[in-house]
């Protein structure tokens, strides 16, 4: 049976950890946009541009890149996917017909301390703040979308790594 899911949750939710937990489970690849988009930025100078600038990259070109990706042989059993879609009308341009949709929720106090915690370059208070509302903005529709669809399970992302994970497997 093909496994086709979703990951969605604020940055610092633990998505990524999760996502790479579940998919060696069970041997499917996880698909993420921004490890798309920055492996296609050398080559390709109007992404590198928008990048650099901290940006998105519009829903269309977004969406047909999502669709290619799914296309490929190591897909055919299923996958992962994190990052896409990010509001509904992706899901309008491409929609990947999910299984199962995981909401990893976490407190956005939580996020930001675990997001200042990484130490990087462009995670400071207001940047990290700013992309939290546009974040919670963009998602509240997805969530109401799938929620809708009997598909969407949310998850507590505050605990342990491994008591998360036995969690999103018991929806399998």
């Amino acid at each position: 049976m093909s496994k086709r899911i979703l990951f969605i949750g604020p940055q610092g939710s633990g998505k990524s950890t999760q996502a790479k937990l579940l998919a060696k489970y069970l041997k499917i690849p996880v698909i993420s946009t921004g490890d798309i988009f920055r492996e296609m930025a050398p080559l390709h100078e109007w992404i590198r541009k928008i990048l650099s600038k901290g940006k998105l990259v519009d829903d269309q070109s977004t969406s047909k890149v999502v669709e290619k990706r799914l296309r490929e042989k190591d897909c055919r059993d299923g996958f992962i996917l994190d990052g896409y879609p990010r509001n509904l009308e992706q899901i309008r341009l491409f929609d990947p017909k999910f299984d199962l949709v995981v909401y990893l929720n976490l407190p956005e106090k939580q996020v930001i301390q675990r997001l200042m915690k990484r130490g990087r370059e462009d995670d400071s208070r207001e940047s990290i703040e700013r992309r939290l509302d546009r974040y919670f903005q963009q998602t509240a529709a997805l969530l109401d979308y799938y929620r809708n669809l009997g598909i969407l399970h949310e998850i507590d992302g505050a605990g342990e790594i491994e008591k998360i994970q036995n969690e999103i497997q018991k929806y399998l």
